[in-house]
């Protein structure tokens, strides 16, 4: 399961502009150069993978001596790659990511969209990609759903199924994208691949007979182009960072070693069991098989020792259970300090930690998720330029640009001291700012609407309990802060020095 760590990481490719030729219709050599590229990277991706799903390196291991002895060679696996994944995807996109339109623009119908499309789902298998692969891709594509009718539709690819092809300028501009997936029969046997080609403005496929290399003579069928109106490439790639290495690639040496030691752990708990007989100065009769006693039998015959003769003992083996014991917390340490992803298990999460002190406790984890958040968000933005693109043509009217993208860590929070404190900043900073504290708020401005209404609604009610409307037109009832209830003159309804007039 290794790799080369020198070979570029991610699914796109980058090739000189004026080299790429056609990008409305890219040739057949150029297609071909960019997915071999991209197969180059297929073993690093399947590595992977494995990791994630639990077939580690561990389980692949024979000690020689074992089979030879007939011994115990447990392989135990802990799976903290996916431990690390999981948590990492649950921190990013646990709680859903937020669209805020600009001032005076409108995204509703993209909004509408995304829920149609179960964008949160989809968002959240997106991380998961980026936290296992260091990378991940989706297609925007026009979902038929009658005859006349068709919706908008968004799909996450399997990074070993596509390639971002871009120019080797700075930006690093889309060209194309290549989607390809290898066709089957009814008995699973192979018939080719299914290419497709998503320039900005067409959608080319092909269908070869065998294998994945295009030219004239393995074509299957004649190509298909079909238009679109995304008036962009649809295949987006996202990054989990600037390296597109995933988040427990870094610790794979870790979870090899974590996992060696408490398989040979247990394999020395078994072994102890089955310790060895050692006779010494003589030899024990032969079996029904005419052979003597041997290791396997765990027997050890061995010469006499000095003037005591003959003797009998057991031969075992020894352990220092609290020294293993540190190299195995000292390992497992390192995993979470290289992931910067917190043993939750661990002490010093008990619930009684104050916020401020869980700040700190999850530091490392918080700059991670600000990284993968800034690359998230990059990716979104595509996303929202080509979904506009697609229904200002569809005749919607909608703006994104200048949308505020609120993506907020699903973390432990104390909302006995995010209250408490905003209550205690009353006065002090605008209740603008204060209530932006909330953990998940994305308009602050619409709280005070409601504190709005909230006032209002209590205020009617404590007008019903005293007696109803206020005795005079000039009077008027009024609450403060606390919600205290009193009628007081209106502004300038006060009764002059002279008295009432005849």
């Amino acid at each position: 399961m290794q790799y080369d760590l020198n070979k570029k990481r991610g699914s796109n490719v980058a090739i000189d502009r004026e080299l790429a030729g056609n990008i409305e219709n890219p040739s057949f050599d150029v297609i071909n150069y960019a997915i071999n590229q991209q197969q180059q990277r297929i073993d690093r991706y399947n590595m992977l993978e494995h990791y994630y799903e639990g077939n580690q390196h561990i389980l692949s291991r024979n000690l020689e001596m074992a089979a030879k002895l007939d011994r115990a060679d447990e392989k135990v696996m802990t799976n903290h790659a996916k431990y690390i994944t999981d948590m990492i995807t649950g921190f990013t996109t646990g709680n859903p990511v937020s669209i805020s339109p600009a001032n005076g623009k409108d995204i509703k119908a993209i909004t509408d969209a995304q829920d149609q499309m179960d964008i949160d789902s989809h968002n959240t298998e997106m991380e998961k990609d980026l936290s296992v692969f260091g990378c991940a891709y989706e297609l925007l594509y026009i979902k038929k759903v009658s005859d006349a009718t068709t919706e908008l539709a968004i799909e996450k690819i399997d990074p070993r199924g596509c390639v971002l092809v871009t120019d080797d300028t700075l930006d690093k501009n889309s060209l194309f994208g290549i989607y390809y997936v290898e066709k089957k029969d009814l008995l699973g046997n192979a018939k080719g691949y299914l290419i497709t080609v998503y320039t900005a403005h067409w959608i080319i496929q092909y269908r070869t007979k065998t294998g994945r290399v295009l030219s004239d003579a393995n074509l299957a069928s004649k190509p298909k182009a079909i238009q679109h109106y995304f008036n962009g490439v649809p295949l987006i790639e996202y990054r989990n960072n600037e390296e597109r290495q995933g988040d427990f690639e870094q610790t794979i040496s870790l979870i090899n070693a974590y996992n060696e030691l408490q398989s040979d752990r247990i394999t020395d708990k078994k072994n102890f069991v089955d310790a060895l007989l050692v006779v010494y100065g003589f030899t024990l009769d032969e079996g029904e098989d005419g052979e003597g006693a041997n290791l396997k039998d765990g027997i050890l015959e061995a010469p006499g020792k000095g003037d005591q003769g003959a003797s009998v003992e057991w031969l075992t083996k020894s352990f220092d259970e609290s020294q293993l014991q540190v190299l195995v917390k000292s390992i497992k340490d390192d995993i979470h300090q290289t992931s910067y992803v917190p043993n939750m298990n661990d002490e010093n999460f008990a619930g009684t930690i104050s916020g401020e002190a869980m700040k700190y406790k999850l530091f490392g984890l918080l700059q991670l998720l600000a990284t993968k958040q800034r690359y998230l968000t990059r990716g979104i933005r595509q996303r929202l330029q080509l979904m506009q693109n697609i229904l200002a043509f569809k005749g919607q009217s909608v703006d994104a640009s200048g949308a505020t993208i609120n993506i907020v860590p699903d973390i432990p929070v104390n909302m006995a001291d995010v209250i408490s404190n905003i209550k205690n900043a009353e006065g002090v900073i605008p209740q603008l700012v204060s209530l932006g504290w909330l953990p998940g708020t994305n308009d602050p401005q619409e709280l005070i609407k409601m504190l709005d209404q909230e006032k209002e609604k209590a205020l009617k009610l404590q007008q019903k309990a005293m007696g109803g409307e206020p005795a005079t037109d000039n009077e008027e009832v009024t609450a403060d802060d606390s919600g205290n209830v009193s009628i007081k003159q209106k502004a300038g309804s006060e009764l002059s020095d002279n008295g009432p007039r005849e």
